[in-house]
């Protein structure tokens, strides 16, 4: 019993169900789905349409590269039945499995993490942007005032440690 991957959009397919195209050349398609039949037969790019693995996986959204993948590879090597054996393999598998979920949450997690910063600035960016909108005009109005009032105020002070140096002088 063995578990097939859909051509087209990548997820899993059980034993008795699913679609499988046999094209004149001989090769076989199996899709989980009528949609993934329909969308293949319209000639789609699986990279292109959303709800795809490989769309996610080009853009970033999965892990694309990684060693554990290797495993996954489909192997038609005959191997005499040996109960050692095949239960060393089922824990491999297990590891292997745990393994790739390990990478998978942290790569989702750095993701997450990435875009958190992202929206931070975009925040800021925005407030910045329209900070005329937050801050009421009279505000202003009263900075310029006190902003005019220390100008004066400084001018006044500078003048007056003018005469002194003056008076110092003579």
């Amino acid at each position: 019993m063995r578990i097939e991957t859909c051509y087209f959009c990548s997820s899993r397919i059980y034993p008795g169900h699913g679609i499988q195209f046999v094209r004149n050349d001989c090769k076989i398609f199996k899709f989980c789905r009528s949609k993934c039949h329909a969308a293949f037969k319209k000639k789609k790019n699986p990279r292109k349409v959303k709800w795809t693995k490989a769309y996610r996986k080009t853009v970033g959204k999965e892990l694309a590269v990684d060693p554990s993948f290797e495993f996954e590879k489909r192997r038609n090597i005959p191997i005499k039945y040996n109960r050692e054996l095949w239960q060393n393999a089922i824990d491999a598998m297990k590891k292997v499995e745990n393994i790739k979920q390990r990478r998978q949450n942290l790569h989702i997690m750095q993701r997450l993490r990435k875009g958190r910063e992202l929206e931070k600035e975009r925040d800021i960016k925005e407030v910045q942007r329209d900070l005329s909108l937050i801050k009421s005009p009279a505000v202003g109005l009263k900075e310029r005032k006190k902003l005019e009032e220390i100008t004066e105020h400084d001018k006044i002070q500078e003048s007056s440690d003018e005469e002194e140096q003056e008076i110092e002088m003579n």
